[in-house]
């Protein structure tokens, strides 16, 4: 009875441990760099899928202002998903260059008609990058040779409602402090698409949600074609008015009363 009983448990065991090993498998994060099907060849296309469906993706270009580093077509990515919390990493040139994204989401209460209202959002809570001064492609006779990281401080960027993606082709621009020397490094993201919550189709990015600087661009774009359209609708309008207002005040022939005048009227 007790060997049959330890046999038993140790059935149990092994079972669990493949369920426990299943488990870790069926959750198991895939990343892609599908930055070959872009048009531009500046803009890269990173995707993180979890059990087979995708869970983050993300499409932009980079650029900074202290040196030229264009992510390659075939750099690496790694990536987080997670209910609240997924990152980003892209990596290039043998992890001498690493961009790091960090996203949140939170519910927010906001003020309308005097009313409160608690709605959810997704934003960049932290943006990172880790480079190499001895890396002697960018970086000529660097002061301090070696690998430094660039973080931003306190920062809430792209901030898009649950269920969303962020579109925004303007340049969105952020300064990272970096710990050479406590330098100020500037990343520009343009041409960017981005969602890392609630993808309901898998590569398909959810209804987007522009930029307040697109928004005024189309804005600006749409306005002169507004404008004319009215400006011609009031024309026409007054047009027809003062043609019918011809019309009615013009003055009319009229018949005379007495019959014997009629004659003279085919004289």
């Amino acid at each position: 009875m007790e060997l049959i009983r330890f046999r038993t448990l140790d059935s149990v065991g092994v079972f669990l441990c493949f369920l426990w090993l299943l488990s870790k498998v069926l959750s198991e994060q895939e990343v892609e760099n599908l930055s070959g099907l872009s048009a531009n060849p500046d803009k890269d296309i990173f995707v993180v899928r979890e059990n087979g469906t995708t869970c983050l993706m993300a499409e932009f270009a980079l650029i900074t202002e202290q040196a030229t580093l264009a992510l390659p077509r075939g750099a690496e990515i790694e990536g987080k998903c997670g209910n609240t919390d997924a990152e980003l990493y892209v990596s290039w040139m043998n992890n001498a260059y690493t961009f790091r994204i960090y996203f949140s989401k939170e519910k927010r209460t906001v003020g309308s008609d005097g009313k409160e209202k608690e709605t959810e959002i997704w934003k960049i809570n932290k943006v990172q990058l880790v480079y190499d001064t001895s890396e002697s492609s960018h970086f000529i006779n660097a002061y301090n040779p070696g690998k430094h990281t660039a973080s931003t401080h306190r920062l809430s960027a792209l901030v898009t409602p649950a269920g969303r993606s962020y579109v925004c082709t303007a340049q969105q621009t952020l300064t990272l402090l970096s710990s050479d020397h406590q330098k100020g490094i500037t990343i520009s993201m343009s041409d960017i698409q981005i969602q890392p919550f609630d993808i309901k189709s898998d590569f398909v990015f959810s209804e987007p949600y522009k930029c307040m600087t697109d928004q005024r661009e189309q804005l600006e774009e749409t306005l002169p074609l507004v404008l004319g359209l009215i400006l011609g609708l009031i024309i026409v309008i007054t047009v027809t008015i003062y043609h019918f207002h011809l019309k009615l005040t013009a003055p009319q022939s009229q018949l005379p009363r007495d019959r014997s005048l009629y004659k003279n009227i085919f004289l």
